[in-house]
């Protein structure tokens, strides 16, 4: 599915009627608001993309209640770090876990102040710092 060219949530929703779960990992309320829209009666959407203070979210209180459907937010999962990355990377280099369309923006260290303005302002989607990138 392609969100730019169609209307994700119905395409979803047709489809499936309504999903059990859906997991927002980008960041933004209008992706937030998709996932919860997405889910059918009794679901739970996830919330693990950081949204932005200066991004209220619309949801309709009636779906907490009629629907019964969960909104709830997750912060750092429960990751095992020490065995968590190391796996990643690994799968990462395998090419079985593709992270490079997460990635909207490099910058450098001397750029960083740039890149947390861009993510605060939702004009990015993840912003890798390269230490050995000069300007």
């Amino acid at each position: 599915m392609d969100a730019k060219s169609s209307d994700v949530v119905a395409e979803v929703r047709d489809l499936t009627g309504g999903v059990d779960y859906s997991f927002e990992a980008i960041g933004y309320a209008t992706t937030v608001e998709q996932s919860f829209a997405m889910l059918g009666p009794g679901g739970t959407a996830t919330v693990l993309g950081l949204v932005p203070d200066s991004q209220p979210l619309t949801i309709a209180a009636s779906e907490l209640f009629v629907s019964e459907k969960r909104l709830q937010g997750s912060f750092m999962g429960s990751n095992r770090f020490p065995t968590d990355i190391p796996r990643y990377v690994r799968f990462y280099e395998q090419g079985r876990l593709n992270l490079d369309d997460m990635l909207s923006a490099f910058v450098g260290l001397d750029e960083i102040n740039e890149g947390f303005d861009r993510m605060r302002d939702g004009g990015v989607t993840r912003v890798v710092v390269d230490v050995r990138r000069d300007r």
